[in-house]
């Protein structure tokens, strides 16, 4: 692989912050811990999966697996598509 992919947590920050939501706003709506928020959305702690799924929920977020180094994207919008590994 040429390209180092992102971390998913790293692709969640991001997405995040390409919301336009306050992060205070995303706290309130998913019923999240804001110190914990504020240090996952600083990289210096982690969030729980339930929370990982209200924030995907919130942003209408999906996971898609492929080569792209930005995997979480919007439902609706087609993800990359995954490269078949072929056995010799």
């Amino acid at each position: 692989m040429s390209k180092k992919q992102a971390k998913l947590g790293d692709q969640i920050r991001q997405a995040i912050d390409d919301s336009g939501l306050s992060r205070y706003a995303i706290c309130k709506a998913c019923n999240i811990d804001q110190g914990g928020f504020h240090r996952f959305m600083a990289g210096k702690g982690g969030m729980t999966l339930a929370n990982f799924e209200a924030v995907a929920e919130l942003l209408d977020l999906r996971i898609v697996a492929g080569g792209n180094p930005r995997h979480v994207a919007p439902k609706g919008k087609p993800g990359p598509k995954p490269k078949a590994k072929v056995k010799p």
